[in-house]
């Protein structure tokens, strides 16, 4: 039996790690998949390959302790974040792990192959955090005392969708298109089967004894497409409508930074500033020495985009996507009012409810502003992202409280024109709509 080298993939839960460990695994490699959490779903396909393990913090010792721990023929990482947040900060995540990593790696006994995920243009175009950050690391890695690949995707589609991704697909199902000169920007793509690909060539080169590796590849497309031409790509190969206008690139960079606000408080909008820098500059590289050096020929943005499903999951995907914000921003604005209003103007009113009741006018008082101030507190829940699910629990079983006890305390309500309490009902399904929604992977 030919035995096959072991590839420890960094950054396993995400986009471009994921399936790169799965390919993997699949075509018959001993893998070990490495995220700081997985998914359950994640965990069940990796099985016995996942390990948890938050190797961004960890310390030079520690991970040298771990990667011997690991026995890895090569180092896959795909760790990276896009903007400053609470997943990570770009200089730690891009520059100061990878100083560490290539030290731990270093220290190894026996030497291990290192595959890094970069991103592919010339350096005077980097003007984001993001992408100054990506190309110091990637100065560390060729000036420093690994053997190392570097590789430089364009735009990956892969089966799942998450950020830029996501975005695409989101724009795919709607009658907008971008500006007319955002659409006519180079966007080269990379399959990501095409990276899993070239992760196995150089694993298996190096497995077999070649130590030469210094290299960085842009692993793209032949031929670039623009921007334009890959959302309509998306558009025909889901069924989306004709764009029959153009987002104007105002109104973009107001959602850009609508985006940063919101990323403030956990979540992980595709359109931030930097997102949107990036997709302005475009994505262009030349293919042609990982084409000569690996003979992979990279598949098309056609050939690319075929692959994927095109069911009706993935439409539902796309038509929610961008819905998700709206959701979940109503919601945590319709607590946070519904608190605010019985606390404030209409106080007596509030209380009215429970003294018409035969409740003393103190506890009335009292049970007014405790019911406000956790509406308040469920809109603020909602709001942060770490909190939400929690958020959303708690508004499902306040309101359902609330129906309760006005069947008991005041029926008559149901019956009033306006309908509040009738109201309560598609609150409470809304509130299941964003639990189901909630996940990003």
């Amino acid at each position: 039996m030919i035995s096959r080298p072991t590839i420890a993939v960094l950054g396993a839960s995400g986009l471009i790690g994921g399936a790169v460990a799965l390919g993997l695994i699949r075509q018959g490699f001993s893998v070990v998949a490495v995220a700081r959490r997985f998914t359950p779903a994640q965990a069940w396909a990796f099985g016995h390959a996942a390990v948890t393990a938050p190797v961004v913090d960890m310390s030079r010792a520690k991970l040298a302790e771990t990667l011997a721990g690991w026995q890895a023929d090569v180092v896959v990482n795909c760790i990276g974040v896009l903007q400053d947040g609470p997943k990570g900060k770009t200089g730690e995540v891009h520059s100061a792990f990878i100083q560490r990593l290539l030290a731990a790696m270093d220290a190894a006994i026996e030497p291990a192959l290192l595959v890094h995920l970069s991103m592919p243009g010339r350096d005077e175009d980097d003007r984001t955090q993001f992408s100054r950050s990506k190309r110091e690391g990637e100065r560390l890695i060729a000036g420093g005392p690994v053997r190392y690949v570097i590789l430089r995707p364009g735009f990956v589609i892969a089966p799942a969708a998450y950020g830029g991704s996501a975005m695409i697909r989101a724009l795919a199902a709607l009658p907008l298109g971008l500006p007319d000169e955002q659409n006519a920007r180079p966007f080269a793509v990379s399959d990501v089967a095409d990276i899993t690909a070239t992760i196995a060539h150089v694993a298996t080169r190096w497995h077999e004894g070649d130590r030469a590796f210094a290299e960085s590849w842009d692993v793209l497309e032949r031929e670039s497409a623009t921007f334009g031409q890959v959302v309509e790509s998306f558009r025909r190969h889901f069924g989306g409508p004709r764009a029959v206008a153009n987002l104007p690139g105002w109104l973009m960079s107001i959602g850009a930074r609508a985006g940063d606000l919101v990323s403030r408080l956990g979540w992980t909008p595709p359109i931030r500033t930097t997102a949107l820098a990036e997709i302005r500059r475009g994505v262009e590289g030349d293919p042609a020495p990982w084409i000569a050096a690996t003979g992979i020929e990279p598949r098309s943005l056609a050939e690319a985009v075929t692959r994927l499903e095109a069911n009706v999951q993935a439409s539902w995907f796309a038509r929610l996507y961008l819905l998700k914000a709206l959701v979940f921003g109503i919601l945590a604005l319709f607590w946070i009012v519904s608190g605010l209003i019985p606390l404030t103007v209409s106080f007596g009113a509030a209380a009215l409810v429970f003294t018409t009741a035969g409740f003393p006018q103190g506890l009335a008082n009292a049970i007014t502003a405790a019911t406000s101030f956790a509406d308040v507190a469920i809109g603020l829940a909602i709001a942060w992202r770490p909190w939400s699910r929690a958020g959303l629990l708690a508004g499902i079983a306040l309101s359902l409280a609330y129906v309760a006890g006005s069947l008991v305390l005041t029926p008559a309500l149901w019956l009033d024109p306006v309908g509040p309490l009738v109201k309560t009902i598609p609150a409470i399904v809304l509130m299941l709509v964003a639990l189901a929604i909630r996940d990003d992977r």
